[in-house]
């Protein structure tokens, strides 16, 4: 069964210029469509009226790069659960429902154009300590040989699925990034390549945080259950453990 939707989306020209919520009629949306594919549809229909296309981030539609950052009805990445915009499908959504799509808001995520935000903040972060020195004299030790505990493997992959994709900023009431920058203080933490650099690089990221204008986290939680990766809460605790260890 086909849909005919309404859509009030953000517009906004530039950074600097004031946006607003313009209206627009879609019809004949299938139900197995993804939410970007008729945004597809929206924007083939607005260039051959010789209108602006609506501007919106995407990449490998495939729940892997994390760009596709819609606020959709008042939540991050829209209705679905553990998923991303590009895997949300129009099926979540009936004939006749108006259908809210803004941009993710937070200070550090400035609106570029209409849906796109820049997100290089989380690259500054990353930049500030997501990384583990590695020695190439010669005598570099094989990963495989490194004996590691499965728990604690199982539990760094968990925090390196986190994708960057920003839902749990824009979800967040204090627009905090810690759900993010644990994550990546955790999938270090929890393996010996990252010990040697353990300290200096929880110092780093957190100010690098701070620096950037994100705010605290107040444990509401709604970061975990916006997250499409499911990164759990444990690991801002963990953070916090290794920021404790450092500053003493």
């Amino acid at each position: 069964m086909q849909m005919n939707l309404t859509l009030k989306i953000w517009r906004q020209k530039n950074a600097k210029e004031q946006g607003k919520i313009v209206e627009y009629k879609i019809n004949n949306v299938s139900p197995d469509m993804s939410f970007l594919e008729m945004l597809d549809v929206l924007n083939n229909e607005l260039i051959e009226k010789g209108d602006d296309p609506v501007a919106f981030d995407h990449d490998c539609r495939e729940g892997i790069c994390g760009m596709c950052s819609l606020f959709i009805n008042g939540q991050a990445h829209g209705p679905d659960r553990g998923i991303t915009t590009c895997q949300l499908h129009m099926r979540k959504f009936k004939d006749g429902d108006t259908i809210y799509i803004e941009p993710f808001r937070a200070k550090a995520f400035p609106v570029i154009k209409d849906l796109v935000v820049d997100r290089t903040a989380f690259d500054k972060i990353q930049h500030a300590g997501g990384f583990i020195s590695v020695n190439t004299s010669g005598n570099t030790q094989d990963a495989n040989a490194i004996p590691i505990p499965k728990h604690d493997a199982d539990r760094s992959f968990d925090a390196a699925t986190c994708i960057g994709c920003g839902a749990c900023v824009a979800t967040c009431k204090n627009s905090s990034a810690m759900l993010f920058v644990s994550a990546k203080v955790s999938q270090f933490a929890l393996l010996p390549q990252g010990k040697v650099e353990a300290a200096d690089r929880v110092m780093n990221m957190v100010a690098e945080m701070d620096a950037l204008g994100f705010g605290n986290c107040t444990n509401t939680g709604a970061c975990e259950v916006e997250c499409p990766k499911g990164i759990s809460l444990e690991n801002i605790a963990r953070m916090n453990r290794e920021y404790l260890k450092a500053a003493l």
